[in-house]
């Protein structure tokens, strides 16, 4: 799945949801009219909850724990805060073929390579959406979730990676519906890979290009202040 004239961007700090909600809206809307590039955006949150379209009300463990906001992105609960890379991608799927499964199998592509560039071995699962580690004991542990939208086949939404968050937090969902106690959470420095973000997000960048091509440096994307 080559990209041509892909943007990516990289927001220092904590970015509030509301705001890059709203600009990933209107950059989906602007490429879909043929008016702006196709843009990969890497950004951290304040701690958060959002609800996908398949979420369950008991899943949210502690409602009053972080601030929730509805979200129109496949899927049930999620967690984003600091130590987490999150990457809206922005691409237009009409310009190639417009297979969905393709596209999804592509960011899954790209998030095991990065993992690999640290020795981790990770992979999917049948039934069990985004990006999973084998531990012991029949164990496993999702260190990277996966949830996107389309809109005038333009992607949005997109990718979580676990380099540091803390991982308590994801205590207060149920996250992506899954109970069951073999399955849990995992990040890089969990599985015992101290790695900054900046260089984690080098070998986000050589993954992606293995998995969809070259891209464009862009700077941060400006956004509006949030609303009370």
């Amino acid at each position: 799945m080559a990209l041509q004239n892909v943007e990516w961007a990289v927001s220092p700090g904590l970015t509030p949801y509301q705001p890059a909600l709203a600009f990933m809206e209107a950059r989906a809307a602007a490429i879909a009219a043929g008016g702006a590039s196709e843009l990969v955006w890497l950004l951290e949150h304040p701690p958060l909850y959002t609800a996908g379209t398949s979420a369950k009300p008991d899943d949210l463990l502690a409602p009053d724990r972080f601030p929730v906001f509805e979200t129109g992105r496949g899927g049930e609960y999620t967690y984003h805060g600091p130590g987490q890379r999150v990457a809206y991608v922005m691409l237009d799927l009409t310009q190639r073929g417009r297979d969905v499964r393709k596209f999804i199998q592509a960011l899954e592509n790209w998030l095991i390579g990065a993992a690999a560039q640290f020795g981790i071995e990770a992979g999917i699962r049948d039934g069990r959406v985004g990006v999973w580690v084998n531990r012991s004991n029949g164990h496993e542990d999702k260190i990277a979730a996966i949830g996107v939208r389309l809109r005038r086949w333009v992607s949005f939404h997109g990718i979580a990676f676990n380099v540091d968050p803390d991982l308590s937090h994801f205590t207060g969902i149920t996250p992506c519906g899954i109970s069951n106690p073999l399955y849990g959470v995992t990040s890089l420095a969990d599985l015992g890979h101290q790695v900054s973000m900046a260089d984690f997000d080098i070998a986000l960048h050589l993954a992606w290009t293995d998995a969809f091509g070259d891209v464009t440096r862009a700077g941060p994307p400006q956004l509006e202040p949030a609303q009370p």
